[in-house]
């Protein structure tokens, strides 16, 4: 029967336009960093920390394996809660995963890693901060020393969109000794075709409106509201992930482009050894790959930035590092960038069947 004016309009379960009952719970904390402590932006050093605990976590004395949640550039730890129109938030559609007893029970975590640029991209980086470190020697430990976690790697993954997808690719190459599973959605990627576009839109804006002067755009965005210019968030994000590649240790940032957005090639060079597919191949990395116990690959065929071309060439890279393909699930799916978080609950239970005790 269609439905018409004036009838009852029946929500499907679950599509309320606030908030839904969980069947697990969230505990929200603050971790008090040393690592983040006198940072060169001036961030916060207390974060907060977000802890969900499945059903049955309170009636038992069992231990759970982890995924760690992290996000996407300008993301930060409480946006996880933000309620689109016509969609859920994902802390809900995780804990739909679980509410049913079909997928292995699991401790999600979700990190905040915001920075005065929009994000840090996971990694160290005299510009902004100990992120990497940050995640990995302070919030790992704060988890497993508080819940009844599966510590070591084989039961912890990390997962992420984006800025987030590339930190699920990078973390576990860097610390395997921690992280034995990732799910990357979109992440960041065979920068040459995701980032390599944004140079010379960037020179454009900041010719026409800062003199080619970073130092002036940061100025003027600094006393004003983000989002009251149309080239704040481009700008703003090719700053930010310039701090994170090529960040110096005085805490200078090199940009990889000139005025004229030609690449500059030493601090490109920067940027490309922090590439995951770049990085992959390197013997090491290698290694930490083939020893991981699962690999969730995803990313829109329509994606704006081409980051399917990215996951493909990630998952190539697997290939060729000698990853099983029993290990990796790799796909492209009719999307674009933005509003594929439907996709992240179906990596989850993926992740959890392979990383469950």
């Amino acid at each position: 029967m269609a439905w018409r004016p004036g009838a009852r309009f029946p929500y499907a379960p679950g599509m309320l336009p606030w908030s839904s009952p969980l069947a697990g719970r969230i505990e929200h904390d603050i971790l008090h960093s040393e690592l983040l402590r006198d940072n060169p932006l001036g961030d916060p050093h207390e974060r907060p920390v977000y802890v969900y605990l499945p059903p049955g976590y309170d009636d038992s004395d069992r231990r759970y394996p982890v995924v760690y949640v992290i996000q996407g550039y300008t993301g930060h730890v409480g946006m996880w809660f933000n309620r689109p129109p016509f969609r859920r938030p994902y802390p809900e559609l995780a804990d739909d995963v679980f509410a049913t007893g079909d997928t292995p029970p699991a401790i999600l975590v979700y990190v905040d890693a915001w920075t005065a640029f929009g994000g840090s991209q996971f990694l160290d980086s005299p510009a902004t901060g100990r992120y990497h470190s940050y995640l990995c020697d302070e919030v790992v430990p704060w988890v497993d020393g508080r819940y009844r976690t599966l510590a070591d790697p084989a039961h912890r993954a990390i997962s992420g969109k984006s800025s987030g997808g590339y930190g699920a690719m990078i973390t576990p190459m860097l610390r395997p000794d921690l992280f034995g599973a990732l799910a990357t959605h979109a992440g960041d990627a065979l920068f040459e075709v995701c980032y390599l576009p944004d140079f010379p839109r960037a020179a454009r804006m900041l010719r026409d409106g800062y003199e080619s002067d970073y130092a002036n755009f940061l100025a003027d965005h600094a006393q004003r509201l983000h989002g009251t210019k149309d080239t704040d968030l481009e700008l703003i994000e090719v700053y930010g992930y310039a701090a994170a590649y090529s960040g110096n240790e005085d805490g200078s940032v090199s940009l990889p482009f000139d005025e004229l957005g030609v690449l500059v090639p030493d601090v490109w060079a920067r940027w490309l050894a922090n590439d995951p597919v770049r990085m992959a191949a390197e013997p090491h990395h290698a290694e930490a790959l083939r020893a991981m116990k699962a690999i969730w690959i995803d990313a829109g065929r329509g994606d704006e930035y081409y980051l399917d071309f990215g996951a493909t060439a990630f998952r190539r890279a697997l290939t060729t590092a000698g990853v099983s393909d029993d290990n990796v699930h790799f796909e492209l799916f009719d999307g674009r960038h933005g509003g594929i978080e439907y996709r992240y609950p179906l990596a989850l239970a993926w992740l959890c069947e392979r990383i469950a005790g």
